[in-house]
Order: structure tokens, then sequence, then C-alpha cells
């Protein structure tokens, strides 16, 4: 447990608890990345710690543990693909996250495709809405985990989810978040960017 006993802050009657520094950062996305050595089967390991870090270029971020079967082949390749995860592929991002490549065929356990990505040799993952291809631009130890700073060389999104004009309806695929040990489908949308200080409108009737 994070929490210190007898710490408490207390503020206009309601009781906060003190605990040690920890990640509680959530939800957070649940991805499955891929990756893969030359003339090597290719591996999927599943993040919790992945994020956009710049627009311009297109960056993200993913943290790894040196111990992780999947740290070295990064580390080589310096290359792979983010995955992102539907109710659907739930399970499969879970075997893939308590499973090691050393030992299982992630791809062939949980019956997913390897699809050909088009600007690096790991592939991405078919049944996934969207592969996003990256290149490892900067290895930044930080302690428990190293942080891999990837470009975003290329993206490709599943047809199923364009509309008749052309626009992707990401949040129609069933998208998972982690949260506390726990993953969670998303749900019911409360808002869009920018809602709190759009104005609205109405049109008076003529008299």
């Amino acid at each position: 447990m994070n929490q210190e006993a007898g710490k408490k802050a207390t503020k206009d009657g309601v009781e906060k608890s003190l605990w040690k520094p920890g990640n509680m950062l959530y939800p957070v996305p649940a991805v499955m990345v891929s990756l893969k050595r030359p003339e090597e089967k290719p591996n999927i390991i599943t993040i919790a710690w992945a994020g956009t870090v710049c627009s311009d270029p297109a960056m993200v971020s993913i943290s790894v543990r040196k111990e992780r079967y999947s740290y070295q082949i990064l580390k080589e390749t310096e290359e792979f693909v983010i995955n992102l995860v539907t109710s659907e592929l739930a399970f499969a991002a879970d075997y893939c996250g308590v499973k090691s490549g050393r030992d299982v065929d992630k791809f062939r356990e949980m019956k997913l495709t390897p699809v050909p990505s088009s600007h690096i040799g790991a592939p991405g993952i078919l049944q996934s809405p969207v592969n996003i291809e990256c290149r490892v631009k900067q290895v930044i130890p930080l302690g428990s985990h190293d942080l891999f700073l990837g470009q975003v060389l290329g993206v490709t999104v599943d047809s199923d989810y364009l509309d008749a004009s052309g626009r992707f309806r990401l949040n129609d695929a069933k998208l998972v978040a982690y949260s506390h040990g726990e993953y969670f489908e998303l749900g019911k949308k409360i808002g869009t960017f920018g809602y709190s200080v759009r104005k609205t409108h109405t049109r008076r009737k003529r008299s």
C-alpha cells in the first residue's frame, strides 16, 4: 500500500489522506506495442505508460522496464508500432502484458495478424483500429523504466471507422483505458474540446 498512516489533510470538511509518491495518474491508454528483430518472429508488449509528447514533429513516448524481453528488441531495432486497443482486444492486451515473448508467440496464441508497416520493419496488428509506426529518437534512463521517445513516421487506420465524408470516427471503436489495475471501455461523451467557453447562439423568433 502507498498510504502513510496517520497523515491526513482536512480542508473545508473534506478529508484527504497523504500517500507516499507513486504512479496514480489514471486512467491511461492501454496499448499493444509490436516490434520485431530481423529474422525473428514479431512480439507484442502491452504498455500502460504511453503518451503523446509533441505534435510537430509528431512524437510519442513509451516507458519499458529493462528486464522486459521487448526492451532489448527496442534498443537494437530502434522502432516500434503502437496499436490502440478496443474492448474486443482487451483480453489479448492483458495476455500480452503478463506473458513473455521469451516463452510464447503472442501473435499466434492470441490469433492476431501481423500487418506489414510502411516505414519500419516492425509489423502492426491488423485487428487494431490504429497502428502508429515509430522510430526511436532518444532513450532516457529514469530508474525502474527507460523512456523511449519515438517519432511518428506513419499512421494506418481501419477504414471501417471512416464515415461517408471520410471522417475518422475513432470514438466508435470502443477503445479501452486502464485505471488502477482494471480495464474500462470508454463510455458516455460529456463534452467536446472547447465546449466550456463556446457561446451558444439562439435565434429570436420574429414577432
